[in-house]
């Protein structure tokens, strides 16, 4: 998985062939496909851990008792991620030309999916936002996440930090846009700063 991790983001999908994953791993070609069928399935295992890996850090990085203020560290650390060239390059450009759109859509709902729903639901939960159209929230903020992975992953590495600092911007913009009660402003130590 580490050898095709690598040579997927290196080469890309459609430039990766099983005997390069066999000769970096030290196997033959008959011990790959005897774990899996095809190098979409290669590709497909390789994408799931790497999404629950990172879906998990992410969630580890969100530490805040606070709903409102555990959103924008999900928010910076899925950005930071999303800046990383190995995922960018995985998940957002080879992911859905490896797949095809359907799959990758599905695994990408199987992952990212629950924690946005999880961190839009605390908001709700915790009166920051109203629960007023809220499937459609969920799925717009799943997909505004979404368009700025995509970006930051096309984006040349000279300018993705200034990028990344425009999608924080406006995502965070977009979501204020339906608090109902404000977010209290914190100190760098997390207490509030009133």
């Amino acid at each position: 998985m580490d050898e095709a991790t690598a040579l997927f983001a290196e080469r890309g999908y459609a430039r990766t062939a099983l005997e390069d994953v066999a000769a970096a791993s030290q196997v033959t070609r008959g011990a790959v496909y005897h774990h899996f069928a095809s190098k979409q399935a290669l590709f497909e295992a390789v994408l799931e851990r790497m999404e629950q890996v990172v879906m998990t850090e992410i969630a580890e990085q969100a530490t805040s008792s606070d709903p409102w203020e555990a959103a924008v560290q999900a928010l910076e650390a899925f950005l930071d991620k999303c800046c990383d060239p190995l995922y960018g390059r995985l998940v957002w450009l080879e992911g859905p030309a490896a797949l095809g759109w359907g799959r990758w859509r599905t695994c990408e709902e199987k992952y990212a999916y629950p924690l946005v729903e999880a961190m839009i639901m605390a908001l709700v939960q915790a009166g920051y936002v109203a629960d007023k159209a809220l499937h459609s929230l969920i799925k717009f903020s799943f997909w505004m996440l979404g368009g700025a992975g995509l970006a930051l992953a096309e984006a040349p590495e000279a300018d993705r930090r200034r990028i990344r600092d425009e999608w924080s911007y406006l995502i965070l913009k977009a979501i204020s846009g339906f608090q109902v009660r404000p977010a209290v402003p914190r100190d760098r130590q997390g207490r509030a700063d009133l």
